[in-house]
């Protein structure tokens, strides 16, 4: 029997579903040993009382969930609200969530298990990019970095050259990139694109446990779009199934210099690189998988 993975995930759960879909994931697999939530982004105790629905909605109350930093570190936010909590008065979820006591939870966690904790981040970079600044020995103390974030190659037609959470705090999320992490993989934005399902798709099988809080959530996403893509979640279910992706090995670095470009990834392909980031996913099996973990008997 594979061992379980001790994960810390740190979300902007509110804005794009994606997040609830991975949250929902997470609280599922098996192999997952789900040592706490942290939120990011404008209203990150908005968001973190969001994570609580969806945990107490998989009968996960237990789950640590700590709001973060709200604002980027030198620019000004893109995402100042979460949109998703119109559903909070739906949905049973604690309110209090003291501010900015994400960073310290996080530092808490991975010191008290060093060599033994995946941080999981899926929203903008802040939260990270101030932990490993303040204790910058920090990131050699992971067991490795899984990151949704940034754009590394030009294989999908549809992707930009800039992906939303780099973009949204390109200098932390320079720093994270240039940390001495023991293992970093990103699943970029080239990549994700390939993983989407219409919302028709999405109403019929998102049903049950944490699952009925992420269709409410999503009723609010389909405002916008009529889809989702599976943009976190693919990082989530890697985790446990990486064979569902290839990758290549490389150095990454995020373009800080010029403003008319800030947050946009540069890569360089290299056998011996500090990097690895995903090139290519079979979707079919990917959604095959996502969608086992709440129907374990069929």
């Amino acid at each position: 029997m594979n061992p379980t993975i001790p994960i810390l995930f740190d979300t902007d759960i509110g804005s794009d579903i994606d997040d609830a879909v991975a949250l929902a994931y997470l609280l599922q697999e098996p192999r997952c040993e789900l040592l706490g939530i942290t939120t990011v982004s404008g209203e990150p105790q908005e968001r973190a009382m969001l994570a609580d629905a969806v945990c107490r909605a998989a009968g996960r109350g237990d789950i640590p969930i700590h709001a973060g930093v709200g604002q980027p570190l030198l620019i000004a936010s893109k995402q100042p609200e979460a949109p998703q909590k119109a559903v909070l008065p739906r949905w049973p979820h604690r309110e209090a969530f003291p501010p900015n006591d994400a960073v310290p939870f996080l530092r808490e966690v991975i010191r008290s298990r060093p060599g033994e904790v995946t941080l999981l981040a899926v929203g903008p970079l802040t939260n990270v990019g101030l932990l490993f600044a303040m204790d910058p020995e920090l990131p050699m103390l992971l067991r490795r970095l899984v990151l949704m974030a940034g754009v590394f190659t030009t294989r999908h037609p549809g992707a930009s050259r800039t992906e939303w959470n780099v973009i949204n705090d390109p200098h932390a999320a320079a720093r994270v990139f240039q940390s001495p992490v023991p293992e970093l993989t990103a699943f970029g934005l080239d990549v994700t694109l390939k993983c989407r399902l219409e919302a028709e798709g999405c109403r019929a099988r998102f049903r049950s446990g944490p699952l009925d809080v992420v269709a409410d959530m999503a009723e609010v996403w389909f405002k916008r779009r009529e889809w989702i893509t599976f943009h976190d979640p693919l990082a989530a279910v890697a985790l446990f199934y990486p064979e569902f992706c290839e990758y290549e090995r490389g150095t990454a670095d995020v373009e800080v210099a010029s403003p008319r470009v800030a947050g946009m990834t540069h890569w360089k392909k290299e056998a011996d690189g500090p990097h690895q980031v995903a090139v290519e996913v079979d979707a079919e099996r990917f959604f095959e998988r996502y969608f086992a973990v709440f129907n374990p008997t069929a």
